[in-house]
C-alpha cells in the first residue's frame, strides 16, 4: 500500500514507513500504524508518501533516498513494558541503528537505517516511533497491550508529521 506521488520521477519529501511482519503478532504494529495514518492524511499526496514496507529490509534503501524526512513505525524491543511507545530522533536514531542486533525479520529498522546512513541516503530528519512488543511468535493480530498503545503511537506520529508538513509550508489537513 502506497499513498504517494503520482509521477515516478518525483519523490515526496516525507516518507512514513511501516515495518514488520503481520504474521508475527506484535511485529505487525508498523504496518497497522502506517495504514491508519495513510487514511487520516489522504490530502497529503505529493508531500507525504505512506509505505507499508513489511519485511522488505534493505530493499527499502532506495525508497529512503532523496527524502527530507523519514518516520519509521515499528515494533522496537527496548526492555520496557509491552505496549510502551518510544520515539527516537536525531542522533538517537543513528545510535539505535548501529547498536541493535538484527531481529528475526528482514525489515529490521536498525539495519535499514545503518545501511542508508553508510550510503549517504539517510534524510536529515529521521524518527523512529517504536512500540514495545509482547509477542513476536507466529500468529496474526496484535496483543492486547500493543493494541491499547496504538492511539498513543498514532498521536506521537501525528505530532511529528504535522510539524514536518508545516515546515514544508503546507497546511496540515489530516
Amino acid at each position: 500500500m502506497t499513498n504517494g506521488p503520482a509521477r515516478l520521477d518525483t519523490v515526496a519529501p516525507i516518507l512514513v514507513l511501516g515495518l514488520g511482519d503481520i504474521q508475527l503478532h506484535d511485529d505487525g504494529v508498523g504496518p497497522n500504524l502506517v495504514g491508519d495514518l495513510a487514511r487520516e492524511y489522504k490530502r497529503a499526496d505529493g508531500l507525504v508518501e505512506f509505505l507499508d514496507g513489511g519485511t522488505q529490509g534493505l530493499a527499502l534503501v532506495g525508497r529512503i533516498a532523496d527524502r527530507r524526512a523519514l518516520i519509521i513505525l515499528d515494533a522496537v524491543a527496548t526492555g520496557q513494558e509491552p505496549g510502551s511507545v518510544c520515539v527516537f530522533e536525531g542522533q538517537d536514531v543513528l545510535r539505535f541503528a548501529t547498536s541493535r542486533p538484527s531481529s528475526d525479520h528482514e525489515g529490521n529498522a536498525g539495519e535499514l537505517l545503518a545501511t542508508a546512513a553508510f550510503l549517504g541516503e539517510l534524510p536529515d530528519k529521521c524518527y523512529i516511533i517504536g512500540v514495545e512488543p509482547k509477542s513476536l511468535q507466529t500468529g496474526v493480530g496484535l496483543s492486547r497491550d500493543v493494541h491499547r498503545s496504538l492511539k498513543a503511537a498514532l498521536k506521537m506520529a501525528r505530532g511529528i508529521l504535522d510539524g514536518l508538513v508545516a515546515e514544508a509550508g503546507a497546511p496540515v489537513c489530516a
